[in-house]
């Protein structure tokens, strides 16, 4: 028997707006009062169409995993909602998962806007916000008709797919990239497109049956009822069936009537004691907020605790032979004259040469097939032929893409994609900031190329962006000019499948983990940008790479 939740109450309960037995005309009476009532401003009156208007026009909304810029902007910063700081440890195993707050409710009580207040207050850069509302099940050609006609009912359990929720969820606590429908609430159907999410330090899952599953309820960390008064909720629910959803008004109360009410008695309403914490009067009760913020702030500490440590990653291999999936382009005068070269003078003519030699080595490890060509001679040729689907090559930015040009002249018709990870200056993490890959590229042997490794950070998370959309590890090559033995060991003992293919490896770095002798600052050399202060690699300042 769970404990019973705690109420973080501390303002008496506003004034009640009007109830949905209210005739049009008592509606009329009663705004008049509520006008001298500053803080009943949601008056049912005022958020009906005008009389004659006619049916508002139907506008096209979907759930909250519509297809937007990964961005969260509030009034203090912009948080990132499609990123994530590093999973890993040493080993490339995760080291804890997400901490998960669940926000259950009757529906329009107001949880989206609790969860956006308590991503700005717990000022964590990397949060996820998923709505339980993409997750309505694909209706058949019956209930559509019913659907049509206001004669479904979304708010009982039957009508959500908590299977793909659960798997859903279970995929972003470990870090896992997962792909969430997207729910047109006008045509009550799910849209062909996926929105692609991944884990973060906090993911926020809201919904009106999210406390609904037993095996759900195992997967939240933190479970918060949102207690909004019922008339409030009608009339948020009146407000936006009819303005964003196209609905009329007799529409929405025989719904709310026939199907919502009862739903929310006999459903919704008895989770509340599952809860740790009941917010009556929703966005309203900053106390509530404020408790919840500080307790979410006290797990994250102890999570902190295990974070990703760059010491640690640097001292896990050394003294170890190097990995048998390591392969160094051989050391001839001409490459080694290259070498000399890049160090000093003509730096882009001879960069680009060893990046097309290096690609080309690289190919070399592609599967190949016999196979057999007829000549213009008439004859027949015992050849090869890449026995794979496609290739397609991936940049981690920015010193990443100047191979791109010298993969696309080997390659034909290769398919190019980027990954952006910067280092988070204040706790040395890299962080994934931008992503784009190719569609279906579970079934490509993939090129990810970088220019320089140091500590192998940013290839590591790299290659685990690629294993959490589905690509192969045997199937990742991953490229680069320059290499230190502490990337190369890191990279191998946390992906010991992964094929490490580069032009030559410097045994040491400094204490500020920059390769020794290295080549400089590559992304300002080749671009002819201003080096930053310290004149350190931008490799190893963008991502500590």
């Amino acid at each position: 028997m769970a404990a019973p939740p705690a109420r973080a109450d501390a303002d008496p309960s506003p004034t009640s707006p009007p109830t949905a037995r209210d005739t049009p005309g008592r509606q009329a009476e009663k705004s008049e009062t509520a006008c001298e009532d500053r803080s009943n401003a949601e008056s049912l009156d005022r958020l009906l169409p005008p009389v004659g208007t006619g049916r508002s026009p139907r506008k096209r909304t979907t759930s909250q995993c519509k297809s937007e810029p990964p961005l969260l902007r509030t009034s203090k910063r912009t948080i990132y909602t499609a990123g994530r700081p590093p999973w890993y440890n040493e080993h490339g195993t995760q080291s804890k998962e997400a901490f998960a707050i669940g926000l259950g409710g009757g529906s329009a009580s107001g949880k989206t806007t609790v969860a956006r207040m308590i991503i700005e207050a717990l000022d964590v850069p990397w949060v996820v916000l998923l709505s339980m509302d993409s997750f309505y099940k694909v209706l058949t050609e019956q209930q559509q008709e019913q659907a049509a006609h206001n004669n479904f009912n979304f708010d009982h359990p039957d009508a959500f797919d908590f299977d793909l929720i659960i798997s859903t969820l279970k995929k972003l606590k470990q870090g896992k990239s997962v792909k969430v429908p997207i729910y047109d609430f006008t045509t009550h159907s799910r849209k062909k497109d996926w929105k692609t999410l991944y884990g973060a330090n906090v993911i926020i899952f809201e919904g009106i049956m999210a406390f609904a599953d037993k095996t759900l309820l195992e997967l939240l960390d933190m479970k918060i009822f949102v207690d909004t008064d019922s008339d409030i909720r009608l009339v948020r629910r009146l407000r936006r069936d009819i303005s964003e959803r196209g609905r009329d008004i007799e529409g929405v109360i025989k719904q709310y009537n026939k199907f919502v009410k009862p739903s929310f008695d006999q459903y919704i309403q008895p989770t509340m004691r599952l809860a740790d914490i009941v917010v009556p009067r929703g966005s309203g009760n900053t106390v509530a907020i404020d408790l919840i913020v500080q307790h979410v702030h006290s797990q994250l500490e102890e999570q902190r605790k295990l974070r990703w440590d760059m010491a640690a990653l640097a001292s896990a291999h050394q003294c170890h032979p190097l990995p048998r999936t390591l392969s160094v382009l051989k050391s001839t005068p001409q490459v080694r004259g290259m070498h000399t070269i890049i160090s000093r003078d003509e730096f882009i003519f001879y960069s680009k040469r060893l990046m097309r030699l290096l690609i080309e080595h690289a190919l070399s490890f592609l599967p190949f097939q016999d196979c057999v060509v007829q000549t213009p001679q008439g004859q027949d040729y015992a050849g090869k032929c890449y026995a794979g689907k496609q290739i397609t090559g991936v940049s981690i930015l920015r010193a990443g893409e100047t191979m791109e040009p010298a993969l696309r002249a080997v390659c034909k018709d290769v398919r190019i994609g980027t990954i952006l990870i910067q280092t988070n200056q204040l706790t040395g993490e890299p962080e994934l900031h931008y992503l784009r890959l190719p569609k279906d590229i579970s079934d490509d042997h993939v090129i990810l190329m970088d220019c320089t490794v140091s500590t192998g950070a940013a290839a590591m998370m790299a290659v685990r962006v690629l294993l959490d959309h589905d690509v192969p590890e045997d199937k990742i090559f991953l490229l680069s000019l320059l290499m230190a033995e502490m990337g190369v060991h890191s990279v191998a003992y946390a992906f010991p499948r992964v094929r490490i293919i580069t032009t030559a490896v410097d045994k040491r770095v400094n204490d500020l983990f920059r390769i020794i002798p290295g080549i400089g600052n590559f992304g300002d050399r080749y671009f002819g940008t201003d080096a930053v202060p310290d004149g350190s690699d931008e490799e190893e300042v963008a991502y500590t790479g």
